[in-house]
C-alpha cells in the first residue's frame, strides 16, 4: 500500500473533491454520533466504528441476535447523512438480479433498458444478509470490491460513495446461510452490539413506547461533505515504521491461524486507522490507531484449527506479542 501524499489546491484534478480540514471531522464524526445517539443507546464504541468505517471507504456486517438494534443502527447513520438510501430484505428466494437490477425489454422503444436494483444508493442496507443463498450474496462481491456490477455483460458504477451496511442472524443456523469467506473479506468491520444493560434498556423504552425516534431523524451533514472527509481521510498519513508494524500483525495471524488475514485486510486497517487518527484531530496514523481498530477489522477474517481459539483471541495475542518499533 502506498503512502498517502498531499496535493494542494493547485495540484487537485477539477473532478477531485477538496478535502476538509481535519480539524472538522471530529466535529462531523460528532454530529453524526449524536444524532445517531437519539436512536441507538448504549452502543457509543459501535457507532464510532461504523463512523469510521464510513469514513475509512470500507463496509460493515453487525453481526448478533434478533431485537438488539441492529437495523436501526443502519437506518440512523443513512438518515444521518443527506444521500441516497437503499434496503433490501434478503429472503432464501431472492435472486442475484433483485440485487443488482436487470435488463427489461421496452416494447415502445424496441430496445433493451436496464431497471437499477437497489445496490445503486450510496448507502445500501442489507437485512440479514445470510438468509439468502451464497449464489445471491455473489451478487455483492463486485460491488462491494470494485463499486460496480456486471448484468449481462455490461459493467456500471455504482453511485460514490457507496457502503454496505449488512447485519446478520446469529442465531437460527439451520434457517440460514453461512457468508462466504470472499465476502466475509470484503467487510472492513465486524461489530456486535449486544444487549443493553438495565439502565440503558430503560433509557431506550421511555424513548421507543411512542413515536419511534427515526421517524424524525433528520440528517446532520450532506454528500458533499462526506465525500470531503473521505478524500480528508485517504490523505492521513501512514509512514512506513506504521506500515511494517500493520504487516507484522498482518504475518503473526498467517502463521497463528489456519488462514490468517490477506493483504485486503491489511489495506482495510490501515483505512480504519486513518479514520480514526482523522477524528482524533490527527494528519497522520499511529500504532494506536491501528490496536484500537484491529480487533473489528481482522478477526473475522481468520479461520483457526481449534474450536476453542477464534479470530479474537489470534487478534489478541498478536497485538500483545508483536512489537512496536
Amino acid at each position: 500500500m502506498s503512502e498517502p501524499t498531499s496535493q494542494s489546491a493547485a495540484d487537485r484534478a477539477p473532478s477531485e473533491p477538496e478535502p476538509l480540514p481535519v480539524s472538522t471531522i471530529e466535529d462531523l464524526c460528532t454530529d453524526v454520533e449524536s444524532n445517531v445517539s437519539r436512536v441507538i443507546v448504549g452502543h457509543d464504541d459501535a457507532i464510532e466504528h461504523v463512523i469510521t468505517a464510513l469514513l475509512g471507504r470500507g463496509h460493515i456486517l453487525l453481526d448478533d441476535v434478533p431485537g438488539v438494534g441492529k437495523t436501526m443502527l443502519a437506518r440512523s447513520i443513512a438518515r444521518s447523512v443527506d444521500c441516497t438510501f437503499r434496503r433490501i430484505q434478503f429472503t432464501p428466494d431472492l435472486l442475484p438480479a433483485d440485487v443488482t437490477g436487470v435488463n427489461v425489454f421496452n416494447q415502445k422503444t424496441r430496445e433493451f433498458e436496464f431497471n437499477p436494483g437497489p445496490i445503486f444508493a450510496n448507502v445500501v442496507l442489507g437485512d440479514e444478509i445470510n438468509r439468502a443463498p451464497p449464489k445471491t450474496q455473489s451478487a455483492l462481491l463486485e460491488a462491494m470490491a470494485e463499486e460496480q456490477v456486471t448484468v449481462d455483460g455490461e459493467t456500471r458504477a455504482l453511485p460514490d460513495p457507496f457502503t454496505v451496511i449488512a447485519t446478520q442472524n446469529a442465531v437460527e443456523p439451520n434457517q440460514t446461510y453461512e457468508l462466504p469467506f470472499a465476502e466475509i473479506d470484503r467487510f472492513m468491520k465486524k461489530l456486535s452490539l449486544g444487549y443493553p444493560d438495565a439502565e440503558e434498556e430503560t433509557e431506550l423504552l421511555g424513548r421507543a413506547v411512542g413515536h419511534h425516534p427515526i421517524d424524525s431523524l433528520e440528517p446532520v451533514t450532506d454528500l458533499e461533505t462526506l465525500v470531503r472527509a473521505r478524500e480528508t481521510v485517504a490523505e492521513i498519513r501512514v509512514e512506513e515504521p506504521v506500515r511494517a508494524y500493520a504487516t507484522r500483525l498482518a504475518g503473526y495471524t498467517r502463521e497463528h491461524a489456519r488462514i490468517g488475514v490477506s493483504p485486503r485486510a491489511t489495506i482495510s486497517l490501515l483505512r480504519a486507522a486513518q479514520a480514526r487518527a482523522a477524528l482524533a484531530g490527527r494528519e497522520y496514523v499511529v500504532p494506536d490507531d491501528l490496536q484500537t481498530e484491529a480487533p473489528v477489522v481482522l478477526s473475522h477474517r481468520i479461520k483457526t484449527e481449534s474450536r476453542d481459539r477464534d479470530g479474537e483471541s489470534v487478534v489478541a495475542d498478536a497485538l500483545e506479542y508483536t512489537t512496536v518499533e
